[in-house]
């Protein structure tokens, strides 16, 4: 549906996945039993260490938080992704759109401040073991979290903003199945001048410096590994930061494939495809990347099973 030249708009409409119609219902079932187990896997690992003392420790800490953040940022996309899929409506109000867009980078945002800590927990407890528990209290760990709310909230309520005064578009069509804010600037008609200048200090802060924090905290982690080498030192090093490299890799390697590969705008499929990564595949696996590489997890399970079991 396409507007005048230079209009207001009420809604957009989202072409949505690059998906044949009579394919539509086939990726619909998929794309939701994904998002369920998106949604109960994180659940599971909130609930597990919550229940189990053994995990009330500053990295189970820093994971409850990033299960929740998964849940969040998958559900800022996939359920209305899967009802358009479903109803065959490819509208979004103007308020809707403009709502998705702030919490999607306020979760995106989320998850880059949390992995970062859980970086920094990982080389306190190689490089610093013995000052761990003294480095890492409860106060620091609460102020992490605090400090990674704020920022995130206050990137994505600046970029939110400034796009809603951005009243007049040239097209309400976005070939993107979720309000992107790249897309909505490309449509704009109105002077996208101080948006854009706001867009490289603001990702520096949020992506960029984060992303450095844990580049240098695993750098230290690898010097202090090869000045005591040893297969029982490394095997444990790896044990203890697997599942968290696994996570890294595969978050900032999305949102490197998404935002810093150059694209022409004959690919804007690849995007899409990448978005789909980003936002749906990769908050599935977290929990099995934690639940399947972790001992501590995995004991834990065996725990709450026994009591149910062998309730004592």
């Amino acid at each position: 549906m396409k507007r005048d030249n230079v209009s207001a708009v009420s809604e957009f409409i989202l072409l949505g996945l690059p998906i044949r119609p009579e394919d539509q219902g086939m990726y619909s079932v998929l794309f939701l039993a994904m998002y369920l187990t998106t949604v109960l896997g994180n659940l599971l690992i909130i609930l597990l260490i919550r229940l189990d003392s053994h995990l009330h420790t500053p990295m189970y800490f820093f994971l409850s938080h990033l299960a929740f953040t998964d849940i969040s940022f998958s559900s800022v996309t996939a359920p209305k992704m899967l009802m358009n899929m479903l109803t065959h409506s490819q509208s979004i109000s103007y308020a809707g759109c403009i709502s998705q867009v702030y919490f999607f980078l306020f979760f995106a945002d989320l998850d880059s401040f949390l992995l970062t800590s859980m970086a920094y927990d990982r080389y306190t407890a190689i490089c610093h073991p013995l000052h761990y528990t003294t480095i890492m209290s409860q106060n620091l760990c609460v102020l992490l979290i605090a400090v990674s709310w704020v920022l995130s909230s206050a990137n994505a309520l600046v970029h939110t903003l400034l796009l809603a005064h951005l009243s007049h578009f040239r097209d309400n069509t976005l070939p993107h199945y979720f309000c992107d804010l790249s897309a909505l600037l490309k449509l704009s008609s109105s002077d996208t001048t101080t948006n854009e200048l706001v867009i490289l200090p603001l990702g520096t802060l949020v992506i960029t410096v984060p992303f450095i924090c844990i580049l240098v905290s695993y750098g230290r982690i690898g010097v202090t590994i090869l000045r005591t080498p040893s297969i029982k030192g490394i095997c444990k090093a790896l044990s203890t930061c697997g599942s968290h490299l696994c996570v890294v890799s595969l978050y900032y390697g999305a949102i490197i494939g998404l935002y810093l590969v150059p694209s022409s705008n004959n690919t804007n499929d690849k995007d899409v495809i990448v978005a789909v990564l980003y936002t749906v595949v990769i908050p599935m696996l977290n929990p099995f990347i934690y639940s399947l590489r972790n001992r501590d997890m995995k004991g834990a399970v065996r725990n709450i099973l026994s009591r149910r079991v062998y309730p004592q």
